[in-house]
């Protein structure tokens, strides 16, 4: 019995060397120097090949089923609008004077914001063209052929008992690693030394954020990357956004404190780097929140900050309104294109439906997280250009890039209701119409 009991231990001894050293060989030292040895891109392919096939089979399916098209059966809205203006489209209906006909027209605009609003619908996942084998679909086409049938459960078989539980082991040695590198790179003297092991623990916990999810980024035009003294503009679908330019990069981030598991993190990363945060009740001290990211930029040595200006995650599909506080401070502004592959799972983290651990959960259970990121010439304020300008300069210009739709809509309307400024503002744009028409004053109704 003793004899079985230590060969049992050697066993497990030597199994547990081995799994160390290709740990060690495979995901840690790669992800220290990061350098890809391709496993992630492999895998990709191999889950690229599976969606094609999957996509043959369902759509051969739908017509022997003699069913709805593929393209019925996903939802692609319900709502066709046009691209016009409020001015144009008016303009065109009733030239020269009032007409009470003009009633039908905000009817109309209130009909398709009840159906389906434009704000609304970016705050749900984006819908896909074809179904990529995981279980957000509104579709039951996993019913569609036997074959598929079995490819769907072998795919939840490898990412929940094989992948799941690597993605997890290394998500926990990854934030261990990162509370005690932290600790350790805290206690050193302020200085170069202790500035290049900050900068090399933050690009390192990052790589093995990103390796937790089988992640696959490219990085675009990077001579454009964002340099010390700037601010750092970009698009937000999820927080994965910061793991994934913190991976090619250290940056200062803006935000506020939290507690709890985040909590836990921003304290961890404030022991190395000057990050400015805020308390809730300082948030809304915008000349405060100003003074601290100016007084930061002023400092040609500081990392550059990196500033989300939506405010909230959108999902993927378009940009919306730029919060102009992040244009008034002067400075360099640094764009950035963030754009996900939604075949491999939905990066959007929709915080008014799901919690984060939910999220994380999600996430690691998909097949994979793969995005392309585009560094964009700097931008700078030119003279007599107001900060909203500008701030709508830099959207369209990252919008364009990701091939994203640019929307003007405030993503606080998330969660709060439309400011009866923006109410105004519509009909003062209304008032202007019959204003220049004439019909004021001259008793034009029609």
């Amino acid at each position: 019995m003793e004899e079985n009991r230590e060969g049992y231990s050697l066993a497990e001894g030597k199994i547990l060397s081995i799994w160390t050293i290709l740990f060690v060989v495979l995901v840690l030292l790669p992800s220290m120097f990061r350098v890809s040895l391709g496993i992630s891109d492999f895998y990709v392919k191999i889950v690229i090949k599976m969606l094609e096939w999957a996509a043959v089979q369902i759509e051969e399916g739908v017509k022997k089923q003699k069913a709805l098209a593929l393209e019925n059966l996903i939802s692609t809205g319900i709502i066709q609008r046009q691209k016009t203006s409020m001015e144009e489209e008016m303009a065109g209906q009733h030239p020269g004077c009032f007409s009470l006909a003009d009633v039908m027209y905000f009817s109309k605009k209130g009909c398709e914001a009840i159906a389906e609003d434009e704000v609304t619908q970016r705050f749900s996942s984006e819908e896909l063209v074809s179904w990529n084998l995981l279980s957000r679909t509104n579709a039951n086409l996993h019913h569609v052929s036997w074959q598929l049938t079995v490819v769907w459960i072998i795919g939840i078989l490898i990412r929940y008992c094989l992948l799941m539980p690597f993605r997890v082991c290394l998500s926990v040695f990854s934030i261990v690693f990162l509370i005690l590198t932290t600790t350790v790179v805290g206690q050193f003297p302020n200085g170069r030394v202790k500035c290049w092991l900050s900068n090399q623990v933050q690009m390192t916990c990052a790589t093995l954020g990103i390796r937790c999810m089988s992640g696959v980024v490219r990085f675009n035009n990077r001579e454009n990357r964002p340099q010390k003294g700037g601010i750092c503009v970009a698009n937000h679908t999820s927080p994965l956004d910061v793991l994934i330019l913190a991976s090619d990069g250290c940056y200062s981030l803006v935000g506020q404190t939290h507690g709890g598991f985040l909590g836990l993190i921003q304290k961890s990363c404030m022991q190395t780097s000057q990050h400015v945060l805020f308390e809730r009740s300082e948030m809304n001290d915008r000349h405060l929140v100003r003074k601290k990211i100016r007084e930061h930029i002023a400092d040609k040595a500081k990392l550059p900050i990196l500033i989300f200006p939506e405010g909230t995650c959108v999902n993927n599909t378009s940009v919306m309104m730029f919060k102009k506080g992040s244009f008034e401070v002067g400075g360099i502004i640094y764009p950035v294109a963030i754009k996900y592959d939604p075949r491999f799972g939905d990066a959007f983290w929709n915080s008014t439906k799901y919690s984060m651990m939910t999220y994380i959960f999600n996430v690691i259970t998909s097949w994979s997280i793969v995005c392309n990121v585009w560094y964009l010439p700097p931008m700078v304020k030119e003279e007599e250009e107001d900060a909203v300008h500008f701030a709508n300069r830099v959207k369209a210009v990252i919008a364009a890039r990701g091939g994203m739709s640019m929307l003007p809509w405030d993503g606080g309307l998330k969660r709060k209701k439309v400011k009866e400024s923006f109410k105004e503002e519509q009909q003062k744009k209304y008032y202007q119409i019959v204003i220049e028409n004439g019909s004021v004053g001259n008793g034009n109704v029609c």
